[in-house]
Parts: structure tokens; C-alpha cells; sequence
């Protein structure tokens, strides 16, 4: 038997072959190395996350009065660089990644995932983080793996594919949460345009080898630590699940909905915002400083200790959930560097908190943590990846079916608050106006034609 290649010559089919087997092994190379990287870069980033955020302690424990002037300066300077050396490491992170996922191959998708853009993400969000900003890692390490994966593949001369961003992306997220079956729920949920079965197994191939790297390294933890084995009764489940979805839903839905109106690309007040992007972040983080002071410092950061406080049933101020979604909208509005998946997660714990008193004390923690889903899902609009994560960074595998069921609700609730999903719509910033839509047109024809060689 023969074939006919595409220039016209002839060639035997175990040529053909050959080379079809040598791509896949170069492939199968650039994934794994790039995912090791991925793992590597990714728990060091959290190290001088944690290094970061320490230091704004200590300079707090000083004064609590420096960070109303260190703050909103440091805002200012994070906005200047931004817009000087990298406008594309702006905001999550999460958004870029969907963005160059429609179009691999183009001009705006190397910008997007450059390592230069990875980089400086790195150093802007460790800068805010030491600043007192209300941010997270995890969004910022999304955009960091893609990185990694397209510079690794691009070396190795390894054709460009949507997989291949999906995966980095997906990669991301189980290294910094130590989630893995989060990473690919994630991929499934909010990267993929139309998810292909051999993207799943470059996605599982990326996230497996990522997150073990990343626990060789840190060990195997639980990312809010363990929370002790015990449901809830089917009739405390009757009553939280939907009460603690729906309000989560609503306020996360809220979230999304005045986020869009201040950084959507079709937002009420985003051409004002962008137009003065410095005196914009100056007031916002002047309004994250007055919030970390009047909170005794706790809406800063990624909200990680009192939201594993709460979670062990230790209680929490019942201005915390309130004030740290003000302190996360800020900074997010600002349009610095940063993430709002932990920030999310620890404004959900804070709102779970105000209802454990309808609650038998010892199923407090239970009701935090489905107070985290609803607000989560609520904002994210990804039910799979939110119950998976708290899952996995929790152990409270015993408490799949709540979390399901609270999340599903958070899903629809918060689908009724704000219809549009919040990482998709700020996708459309980083491309043309008519990019966007016309890449989501062709997406899933692109995919079909390179489904051979998504892998």
C-alpha cells in the first residue's frame, strides 16, 4: 500500500507511519517535560506566595496604618509596569488562557501565553500579594502553565494545538491547589471549547504528571487540610443544600455581574476605568487598605487561614464574608495581576459561616464548606470543578453528594443574577473585537479538522 502526502509524492504507508509515530513520541516528550516544569515553577510560586503575603504581615505588624499608604502605591506601580511591559499579565489569568485557546496558532495567542507574559504575572501577583492585595495564585498559575506547555512545545518544534494550551491550563490548577481530578474537571469545564476525547488524555497525561511533581517536591497535603470524617442528616441536607446554594448563587452571581460591569469588554463602567487605569488602581487600593484596616489585616491575601479556621469549626467574624468580597472586587476592579479562585473560596466560607447558627454546632465546618460551593459555582458558573476542588483540598470525599447538590443550585442561581459566564466574557478583552466572536464560531469546525493531532 501506498500514500499520497500532501505535496504530491508517493510514500509507503510504513513511512507514513514512522512519522506519524515520531510525532506522537515528540509530543508525548514536550508533555511531559513541560508538565514537570509545570508542577516545579508552580509550588515554588506558591512558596513565595505564602513569602509574600508574610512579609505584608510583618511591615503590618509594624503600623497598621503603613498599608494605607503602601498599598494603594503599590497598586499604582503594579498598573504602570503592567501597562508599560506586560498589558496582557493583567487580572486572572484564566481569561487569557481561553482567549489563545480559540486561536493557537495566531499573533495574540503568543502574546497571551508568552513567557514573558508568564513571567511578569509572576512578579505582579507576588507583588500585590506583598501589598495587602485581596488576590490569588491559582488563576495567575493557569496562565503560568500554559506558558510553560506552549514554550516547551514551540522548542521541540511540536505542532501548536488547542490541547496543547487546555492542558497547561488544566496543569495549572492541580499544581497549585494540589486537586488533580479538579485540574481536569477545570479543562472540561471552562478551557475546553469542544471537549475531544485525545485532549482528555493530554489533559489526564499533563495534570498527572504535574501534580506528582508538585507533591515529590511539597509533599502530599491537603490544600485547606483535612476536615474530620461526619455528614449531615438527609434533613439537614434538605434545608442547606438549597438555602446555602441559592444565597451563595445569588451573591456570587453579583459578583460576576458588577465584575463585568467594571472590567467586561462591554461593561457600564470599563471604557471610564480603562481610560484612567492609574488613578483607577490608586482609589481601588486605597479601598483595600481602608478594608484590611478596619478587618485587622484578614481581607488580605488569599483568605487561606480563617477559611481553614472556619472549616474546623472554628468559628469567623460575621463581617468577614462581607468585607472580603468587597477587598477581592476591588482589587480585581483595580486590574492588577491576581487571581479570585481562593478569594472566592474564602468569601464562601465567610458567608457560610453567618448561617451555621441555624445549624447544630458540630456540622458548622459541614456548612462552611457548602457555603464555599454555592459562592463559588456562583461565580465561576463550573459546578464539576468547584465540588471536585473543595473535595479534593478538604478530604471530605463523604461529602460529594451536599456538595452537588449546593452547587448545582449555586449554578442556577447565580445563572439567574448574571447569564453571562465571568472567565468567558473577560476572554473577549484580549481579542479583536471581531476575533472573539468569530473564533467561537469556527472553533469547534478548527478542532474537528485537527482532531488527528489534538493530543
Amino acid at each position: 500500500m501506498i500514500s499520497l502526502r500532501p505535496s504530491g509524492r508517493l510514500l509507503p504507508d510504513h513511512v507514513n507511519e514512522l512519522l506519524v509515530s515520531r510525532r506522537e513520541w515528540g509530543r508525548r516528550i514536550a508533555t511531559l517535560v513541560s508538565a514537570v516544569l509545570v508542577g516545579i515553577v508552580a509550588i515554588f510560586f506558591a512558596q513565595a506566595g505564602d513569602m509574600a503575603h508574610a512579609l505584608f504581615q510583618r511591615v503590618r505588624a509594624i503600623d497598621p496604618l503603613i498599608p494605607l499608604v503602601m498599598t494603594p502605591l503599590i497598586f499604582v506601580a503594579i498598573a504602570a509596569a503592567q501597562m508599560r511591559f506586560a498589558p496582557e499579565a493583567a487580572g486572572s489569568g484564566i481569561p487569557q488562557v481561553i482567549a489563545a485557546s480559540r486561536q493557537p496558532r495566531g499573533r495574540v495567542s503568543r502574546r497571551l501565553v508568552s513567557l514573558r507574559a508568564a513571567i511578569a504575572k509572576i512578579f505582579f501577583t507576588l507583588a500585590a500579594l506583598a501589598g495587602g492585595g485581596t488576590v490569588g495564585r491559582e488563576g495567575p498559575t493557569v496562565q503560568l502553565g500554559a506558558a510553560i506547555m506552549v514554550a516547551v512545545h514551540r522548542l521541540l518544534r511540536v505542532p501548536m494545538t488547542p490541547g496543547v494550551l487546555i492542558a497547561g491550563g488544566a496543569a495549572g490548577v492541580a499544581a497549585a491547589f494540589n486537586t488533580p481530578l479538579a485540574g481536569i474537571a477545570f479543562a472540561i469545564e471552562e478551557l475546553a471549547v469542544a471537549y475531544e476525547q485525545r485532549v482528555a488524555v493530554l489533559v489526564m497525561g499533563a495534570v498527572m504528571i504535574a501534580g506528582l511533581t508538585a507533591q515529590g517536591i511539597a509533599g502530599n497535603y491537603v490544600y485547606f487540610g483535612e476536615m474530620e470524617a461526619g455528614g449531615l442528616s438527609i434533613v439537614t441536607i434538605v434545608v442547606a443544600a438549597p438555602l446555602l446554594g441559592i444565597a451563595g448563587g445569588i451573591l456570587g452571581g453579583l459578583f460576576s455581574r458588577w465584575m463585568l460591569a467594571l472590567r467586561g469588554p462591554d461593561g457600564r463602567f470599563a471604557k471610564l476605568l480603562g481610560k484612567r487605569p492609574l488613578v483607577t488602581a490608586l482609589v481601588c487600593g486605597i479601598v483595600v487598605a481602608l478594608l484590611g484596616l478596619v478587618s485587622g489585616g484578614m481581607t488580605s491575601g488569599t483568605g487561606y487561614e480563617p477559611t481553614r479556621v472556619m472549616l474546623e469549626g472554628g468559628g469567623g467574624e460575621w463581617w468577614y464574608g462581607p468585607a472580603k468580597f468587597a477587598a477581592t472586587l476591588a482589587t480585581s476592579a483595580s486590574g492588577i495581576a491576581g487571581g479570585i479562585f481562593a478569594p472566592s473560596l474564602a468569601v464562601g466560607a465567610g458567608f457560610g459561616q453567618l448561617m451555621t447558627g441555624f445549624f447544630p454546632t458540630e456540622q458548622a465546618g459541614m456548612i462552611v464548606l457548602l457555603g464555599m460551593a454555592g459562592y463559588f459555582t456562583g461565580v465561576v458558573r463550573a459546578p464539576l470543578t468547584g465540588v471536585i476542588i473543595l473535595s479534593e483540598a478538604t478530604g471530605s470525599s463523604h461529602a460529594i453528594l451536599p456538595l452537588f447538590a449546593t452547587a448545582l443550585i449555586g449554578d442556577w442561581a447565580g445563572s439567574m443574577v448574571c447569564r453571562k459566564r465571568l472567565y468567558h466574557e473577560l476572554a473577549k478583552s484580549f481579542l479583536p473585537r471581531t476575533g472573539f466572536s468569530k473564533a467561537e464560531g469556527t472553533a469547534q469546525k478548527g478542532q474537528r479538522r485537527a482532531s488527528s493531532s489534538i493530543s
